[in-house]
């Protein structure tokens, strides 16, 4: 059994993308949350109906908000969508 979207789940997503796949985070902000001047990205939070970004675009700090196709069911499926949102941008 996968675990419900809590706020420490979020904060164990968050942490596993910062600090293992931050080119990911990256083209998160850059294609869905149309923040092509990125430099950084930082994800904040996950919820069931999308993830809150901290975005660097050089001298300028933002936070998007990027909103999923559906909503998620549980941590497997948000470990699915990010792979897949991932594989979507690239392509």
């Amino acid at each position: 059994m996968t675990d419900t979207i809590t706020p420490e789940v979020s904060d164990r997503i968050c942490k596993h993308m910062n600090d293992d796949h931050p080119d990911a985070v990256l083209l998160y902000a850059k294609a869905y949350g149309h923040m092509t001047e990125a430099e950084a990205a930082q994800m904040l939070k996950v919820d069931p109906e999308g993830m809150d970004l901290a975005v660097n675009m050089g001298s300028q700090n933002s936070t998007v908000r990027i909103t999923f196709d559906h909503v998620l069911q549980d941590s497997e499926d948000a470990h699915q969508t990010l792979i897949a949102m991932v594989k979507t941008a690239r392509s």
